[in-house]
């Protein structure tokens, strides 16, 4: 069997914050190879699998010798002689050594560099591309997604300079993936420009949006609808706004505390407070605005909003099917965010992501903040036929290589293979623009 797993390597690479990670690279019987590399995150839910850093004083305790030992001494064995191209077979034999929902024994980053390898072989070895894989592993048709791209990084990304994580635009208006590119190139540099008049610019955050210096969190809207408009766009035309609330940075049990404008603020407030924004903003998608443990609030935001906005569950629904199940019972979310490190495995990714389509959700590819030259997530998302791709900000190489992987993959799916995404709310605040026009 040409496919069958010959040979496993594991080693000990670097990603975009000079942190350690694991790669694995996998050799099959008939020559065909696969490498992939583990992303690693800054905001992380508590229920999503975790990285297995070696503690101790070294390298501020972030090495990953014992992640990158359990591939060798543990999942190698277990997957040689395996058909790479039997994705879920793989996962299953990887699961059975450790099926505990944090990955907790061998590590998140161990188990999720072999679960890609094991895919980038599997194309390999069938002499298909990788997103053509993934197409078939999901039962898709494969698609361009629309990109999703921060323009301010804040909370953990930046320093919590400010509080709110990310905040985005995407271009549901644009005809192609290169104009989307185009456009937020404009966007990005007018962004840049107009924080720099102000003496404002800090620098790059961790996703490479601009780092920001904001009096207050809603400073930042303000700045990003100017950035728009000096870019020669129409704010709610053809460009609209994404938020990463990324509520659980910076609220628990209910009540939320602004650092930025020093102020806390009860579930009830932060709800009216996101409700307002969404009025007075050209906002069609926000993700994680209540806290993971926060069900209620999650439950009262999508009543109130779900019906003309995107709503998002990351740190809320972690990338895990029965989470998902759980939210869609619940009346939670409308959206969920797909991170293959999250869940730890191809097979549990892909799971979640049916699970979201069959419910009627949205779905969005995303990467981390701790990224590297790794592609696997374009060719997923292309292939697994999601709405979005969320990667980060529009430089940093470790970003652009994903962007520009969708530019080559749209080259051959050939035109009319970028899909704007699913149909996203348009905003009372969009409806107004237009009137006021």
């Amino acid at each position: 069997m040409t496919g069958s797993i010959s040979d496993i390597t594991a080693r000990r690479v670097w990603d975009s914050r000079g942190n350690p990670t694991v790669e694995v690279e996998i050799a099959t019987a008939g020559g065909a190879r696969g490498r992939a590399i583990a992303p690693a995150g800054a905001s992380r839910g508590t229920r999503e699998a975790i990285d297995l850093r070696d503690g101790g004083d070294k390298l501020s305790g972030m090495d990953v010798q014992h992640a990158v030992a359990n591939v060798r001494e543990l999942i190698a064995p277990a997957l040689v002689g395996l058909d790479a191209t039997d994705q879920t077979a793989a996962d299953r034999a990887i699961l059975a050594l450790d099926d505990s929902a944090l990955k907790d024994r061998l590590g998140g980053n161990a188990t999720v560099a072999a679960s890609l390898a094991v895919m980038h072989a599997g194309a390999a070895a069938k002499s298909v591309p990788l997103w053509r894989h993934c197409a078939d592993l999901a039962g898709a048709e494969p698609s361009l997604p629309l990109p999703e791209i921060q323009i301010f990084g804040g909370g953990a990304h930046a320093g919590r300079r400010v509080d709110i994580q990310d905040f985005m635009v995407m271009v549901p208006g644009a005809t192609s993936f290169d104009e989307v590119m185009e456009i937020t190139s404009e966007v990005y540099r007018a962004a840049g420009s107009l924080m720099g008049q102000k003496g404002n610019l800090a620098g790059v955050a961790d996703e490479g949006g601009w780092w920001p210096i904001f009096d207050h969190n809603e400073e930042a809207l303000e700045t990003l609808v100017r950035a728009i408009e000096l870019a020669g766009e129409t704010p709610g035309d053809r460009v609209v706004i994404s938020l990463d609330v990324a509520a659980s940075e910076f609220g628990s049990q209910g009540r939320y505390r602004l650092a930025l404008e020093d102020r806390e603020l009860g579930r009830d407030e932060l709800i009216r407070l996101l409700g307002r924004w969404l009025d007075d903003y050209p906002i069609m998608s926000i993700e994680d605005p209540l806290a993971e443990d926060d069900r209620d609030g999650m439950q009262a935001f999508t009543r109130e909003f779900g019906n003309r906005v995107q709503i998002i569950g990351d740190d809320y629904l972690v990338t895990n099917a029965t989470l998902l199940e759980e939210a869609v019972a619940d009346r939670a979310c409308n959206a969920v965010l797909i991170k293959v490190n999250q869940a730890g495995t191809v097979t549990e990714s892909l799971d979640c992501l049916r699970a979201a389509k069959s419910a009627g959700y949205g779905t969005i590819v995303s990467a981390r903040s701790g990224e590297t030259e790794d592609v696997s997530i374009s060719h997923m998302a292309v292939g697994f036929g999601a709405a979005q791709l969320k990667v980060g900000s529009f430089t940093r190489s470790e970003r652009m290589a994903k962007w520009n992987e969708c530019l080559r993959i749209g080259d051959m799916l050939g035109a009319g293979s970028f899909v704007a995404g699913q149909p996203l709310a348009t905003t009372t605040w969009a409806h107004k623009a237009k009137g006021a026009a």
